[in-house]
């Protein structure tokens, strides 16, 4: 962005606090269908090989399994302790890696890979070391020390042993949940994990060798208070992460199952949330953090603030991400990829995914092919996310289009919010002020061609705060 300066107003925040999408696509995933389905992706990835530069390869593997449920959790997972279920998975997983890996040449290298879950070290160290073999013999693994090969790790499950596995196995960056050291809120969200066990594991990366220790922290939930919060952030600060990931917590429990298991008498106040978003800000600021957006603090050597200084970062289903010019290619269930200007997602559920795979088919579940349209609008959506500046000549010229005039109605939207401060007509075009940094979404929420209708059909999307 043009400025990394952010500046809470308490007021303007309570007025925007709003439910919206946080575009980690656009069009977002409500519009995805089964009309794209296998035959359209198949066409899709194979058609990606012959482009006049075939754009490099991001590798996204979903590892579901979890020992037991975070009750704060939206992500889809299976919880069990039976790690017989993991064979079964990565029996299947393994199959859609060779068939996966049919579709594109061996000479788009594989620059980033990123294993999430549910719980990737559910896995032992052999199994994920199978894993990362598995692909290396089906894709073009990178062996440049500028890769970036990342796995979510939880603090409980995970041993020294584990840790330097992991790293010899070719890691390089790793993620840590933590989202609240408070004993109380611990408990009221089922999950107790130790503050001297995490903290060794964050030294004991650096140590190993790690390039990138991210945490995950959470805002919002039951039990959750101002004196907490800060000891959390200040315990964690003398670690001295490179990022942190601070989430709003988005109580759902009509899409989520477990978040039902928590009070809703036991959750954070409107005003709590505000204290805690603000305490955040504060004190990551103070400790020399870069502000990247939404949710997202780095330091500023960090390659995610280095991406978004030279253009090339972008919003993707794990958030901001580097090296927005790779196709992304998504393995196992429900995961989503990108090639080109065509999103695909695997089958949702484990009986449907095992289903595909024994029957010898990519187990694509929908997607959707953006229009014209489509791709002009997220390239808007993209730079307000991003960099928080909107050039509309440059825009103009990448699309052939008339900006004033294509976009008319959406620039009326956008005066009363330049009214209230968040941002600013002024070369070269529309710029994000400080007090507009926390609320990118509702910006961007005027291009959204598809969102009066969304809403009208009643989907839910969580607040801004």
């Amino acid at each position: 962005m043009n400025s990394h300066q952010i500046r809470f107003d308490e007021d303007l925040v309570r007025r925007y606090d709003r439910s919206g999408p946080r575009y980690t696509s656009y069009p977002t995933a409500v519009q995805f269908s089964d009309r794209f389905g296998v035959n359209e992706y198949r066409a899709v990835a194979v058609a990606s090989n012959q482009d006049p530069i075939p754009r490099p390869l991001s590798l996204y593997v979903h590892i579901p399994f979890c020992s037991s449920p975070c009750f704060y959790c939206g992500c889809t997972k299976v919880i069990t302790r039976n790690h017989e279920k993991a064979e079964a998975y990565l029996y299947r997983l393994h199959r859609e890696i060779e068939m996966q890996g049919d579709l594109y040449d061996r000479d788009r290298v594989v620059e980033q890979l990123h294993f999430g879950g549910g719980t990737p070290t559910f896995l032992t160290s052999l199994e994920i070391e199978r894993l990362v073999e598995k692909i290396g013999q089906h894709f073009q693994l990178s062996s440049d020390a500028g890769r970036e090969y990342s796995i979510e790790l939880d603090p409980r499950t995970i041993t020294t042993d584990t840790l330097r596995d992991l790293y010899r196995i070719g890691f390089n960056r790793c993620s840590l949940g933590i989202q609240d050291f408070d004993p109380a809120v611990q408990e009221a969200v089922n999950r107790v994990q130790s503050v001297p066990d995490t903290l060794r594991l964050i030294r004991e990366a650096r140590e190993f060798g790690f390039n990138s220790v991210s945490v995950d922290l959470i805002y919002g939930l039951p039990k959750q208070s101002v004196p907490g919060f800060s000891k959390t952030l200040d315990t964690v600060l003398a670690a001295r992460p490179n990022r942190f990931a601070v989430y709003a917590y988005a109580h759902l429990p009509q899409m989520f199952k477990p978040q039902k298991q928590i009070k809703v008498e036991d959750l954070a106040t409107p005003e709590t949330r505000l204290q805690l978003l603000e305490l955040t800000i504060d004190k990551l600021s103070a400790a020399g953090y870069i502000y990247i957006g939404m949710d997202h603090f780095a330091l500023p050597d960090d390659e995610l603030v280095l991406a978004q200084e030279s253009g090339t970062m972008y919003r993707n289903f794990q958030g901001y991400s580097t090296r927005g010019y790779c196709d992304l290619v998504g393995l196992g269930v429900s995961s989503i990829g990108k090639v080109g200007d065509h999103y695909i997602q695997n089958l949702k559920t484990l009986p449907e995914y095992y289903g595909a795979i024994d029957r010898g088919e990519l187990p694509v579940h929908r997607g959707y092919t953006m229009t014209r349209d489509d791709v002009i609008r997220r390239d808007v959506i993209q730079q307000i996310m991003c960099y928080g500046v909107l050039d509309y000549d440059a825009t103009a010229r990448r699309h052939n289009i008339d900006f004033r005039q294509y976009f008319a109605s959406e620039l009326v939207a956008l005066e009363p919010m330049v009214k209230d401060g968040l941002a600013e007509f002024a070369a070269p075009g529309l710029r994000v002020l400080p007090s507009g940094r926390l609320l990118l979404r509702h910006l961007a929420m005027a291009f959204d061609a598809y969102l009066p209708s969304v809403q009208a059909s009643g989907q839910r999307f969580s607040k801004a705060i």
